[in-house]
């Protein structure tokens, strides 16, 4: 096999969630162009004609959209029901769905942080879990987790989330740990400040967008599209021996 080829999706199937916009959404275009089948999950996505959908579509692939809460458990539940009802086989899994609260730790209240784990941590670990254990019985399978630079860091004015994230680092090796020699491989990526809807405020910010812009090597915000590479890679035969990694896509800040 070419090294080119390995990086080769062709007839695997993946399941993105968060694909309807920003970094959830360049994964699946990647893995999608990439050669797999793409089913996508949001909690407002479009069950028909999304703009993740044609674009899926317009690559010759097939898109199967599906709308799931990850902040009801009960919900989270019946969508695993479904999902592996209608498709047995699921090859590739990206947890990226997530979200951010922000409000300083001594007025940050019980309902934000309650909202924020189940987010972006219990959904995370009960679908990885569940969608694993049918890697597990095939031998083979592939499982990404999208962390954060507050795996590494403790964010300011946003505990919660950086709990959450420090949470999906353990994960990772977690399940590599146990799952490596059952043929699954568990690894992450840490997106760095990206031009998506979660850092907006950042942005809009001057004097903190400069203050973080001043630290990039970089020098510049990442995009959705700055992942695309990253995706193809953790989800094909190539990564085959990466178990346990999070591989940070940040313009070098965890370097500076």
């Amino acid at each position: 096999m070419s090294i080119l080829q390995s990086f080769d999706l062709t007839g695997k199937v993946a399941l993105v969630t968060g694909c309807k916009r920003g970094i959830g959404k360049a994964i699946a275009e990647a893995l999608a162009e990439a050669g797999a089948d793409i089913i996508g999950v949001s909690a407002s996505l479009e069950t028909t004609g999304s703009a993740v959908e044609r674009s899926i579509q317009a690559l010759g692939r097939n898109f199967y959209a599906y709308q799931c809460d990850f902040s009801k458990r009960t919900e989270l539940y019946q969508f695993i029901e479904k999902v592996k009802s209608e498709h047995p086989t699921i090859d590739i899994l990206f947890n990226n769905a997530g979200n951010i609260l922000r409000k300083p730790a001594a007025e940050h209240p019980d309902e934000y942080w309650d909202e924020i784990i189940e987010i972006n941590q219990n959904a995370q670990f009960i679908l990885t879990r569940e969608i694993g254990k049918d890697m597990i019985s095939r031998g083979t399978g592939k499982i990404v987790f999208t962390a954060s630079l507050l795996t590494f860091q403790g964010g300011i004015n946003v505990p919660g989330y950086a709990a959450s994230k420090g949470a999906i680092g353990s994960l990772v090796k977690a399940f590599a740990n146990e799952w490596a020699s059952k043929g699954v491989n568990v690894n992450g990526f840490a997106p760095g400040y990206i031009a998506t809807d979660n850092t907006e405020a950042l942005r809009d910010d001057p004097e903190r967008s400069k203050s973080i812009l001043d630290r990039i090597p970089a020098g510049r915000w990442g995009t959705p599209e700055d992942f695309k590479g990253p995706a193809v890679f953790l989800a094909s035969k190539a990564a085959d021996y990466v178990h346990g990694t999070i591989l940070t896509v940040d313009g070098g800040w965890m370097g500076r």
